[in-house]
């Protein structure tokens, strides 16, 4: 098969969904897939089994989860605009605003319409070590924060939304800020139906105290009489996904470099903006080697790893953890080929299910 090309592995992919269906039995709560972290729904077929439905951040995604997926199709956005608010309610079950002034302005449309609608609430307080991702940065616009405008509006709508876990892996920090935002909003949740908990949770991850966190859930669901959502991205597919790379070229300028027929801002664009090195394995040996992106960013790194032999053209490479906040992003910098998406089924067949052609880059501009 030609590169590059992104490869879902279900059988990996698989390991993550039993979590969380055992999540989902032993605690009670329900588990959304986060559309902005993965929306590659040619493996929806099996994740659909395991979850509930989908949580999204704009009309498309929205549209895409209620097409695509199925069950429960939770709205959010930062903002909605006047020409789209009817189009995103004709696809949610529930719509949660981001602010009071969003539920104030489109709020009855919703209630008309028999759409549960939902606030954001901003509780202050988060796990992320990122400003760029952290919901609670100073000056935050996602979600209400003021105890007095959100008790104004707290009998308007059903449930809320509180997410404030960022690549949150650590059980204990979990449970400590979610007993801060119970002693904060104790009285508030006791009179609503539902709490999304959003996502940022890495319960999917090697020693994740599984059996500790449902429980968790369970205490929290059963004190305040709310059903719980999770809305898992990453957790949900995390080390499921690959992206296969060729060598193309490799030169010396103070070090060894390998240049690839892929780009790390047009292709894992996450990692570039977290400054983050993409992950290999295996990584050891006695050549190092930078890996190197083909467009003309001069950061275009995926950055440095080892290897047993020395590289050469024709070379295969193997990114891992290619799907959370990647395929997503993917874009058209610089010309470069778009990875085609490579399935392997659980019989361990692989089905290219989309490749990407000069068609659709001339389409993707005018």
């Amino acid at each position: 098969m030609a590169t590059p090309y992104y490869l879902i592995d279900k059988e990996k992919l698989l390991r993550n969904l039993e979590v969380i269906a055992s999540i989902r039995e032993q605690s009670g709560a329900k588990a959304l897939l986060a559309l902005k972290c993965f929306a590659t729904w040619s493996v929806f077929d099996l994740m659909s089994q395991y979850m509930d439905g989908t949580t999204s951040s704009s009309l498309y995604e929205v549209k895409l989860g209620r097409q695509k997926f199925g069950g429960e199709t939770h709205a959010y956005s930062v903002a909605y605009a006047e020409h789209e608010i009817d189009d995103v309610l004709a696809q949610a079950d529930k719509i949660i605003f981001n602010s009071v002034g969003q539920l104030s302005r489109f709020g009855e449309r919703a209630k008309a319409l028999g759409v549960a609608r939902g606030l954001r609430i901003n509780p202050g307080i988060s796990s992320s070590d990122f400003l760029l991702a952290d919901p609670a940065r100073p000056f935050s616009r996602l979600g209400e924060w003021d105890d007095e405008k959100i008790e104004a509006v707290i009998d308007q709508v059903s449930g809320v939304m509180l997410h404030n876990n960022c690549e949150n892996s650590d059980f204990a920090l979990f449970d400590a800020l979610l007993s801060q935002i119970e002693a904060r909003f104790g009285a508030k949740l006791q009179r609503l139906d539902w709490v999304s908990l959003g996502g940022g949770i890495h319960f999917t991850g090697d020693g994740y105290p599984v059996a500790a966190f449902a429980d968790r859930l369970k205490a929290f669901s059963d004190r305040h009489g709310v059903q719980v959502y999770l809305e898992p991205g990453e957790a949900a597919i995390t080390n499921s996904t690959t992206l296969e790379v060729s060598v193309l070229d490799t030169l010396f300028n103070g070090k060894n470099l390998a240049i690839v027929d892929s780009s790390i801002e047009a292709h894992m664009l996450d990692l570039l903006i977290y400054r983050l090195n993409a992950k290999m394995k295996p990584n050891a040996g006695k050549h190092d080697y930078m890996v190197c992106g083909k467009s003309c960013l001069a950061g275009d790194i995926f950055g440095e790893f080892t290897f047993d032999q020395p590289l050469k053209a024709g070379d295969r490479l193997s990114f891992e953890d290619a799907a959370g906040y990647t395929m997503v992003k993917k874009n058209w910098f610089n010309g470069v080929k778009m990875p085609s998406i490579a399935i392997r089924q659980l019989d361990g067949n692989i089905d290219v299910v989309k490749e990407f052609s000069f068609d659709d880059y001339v389409n993707s501009l005018s």
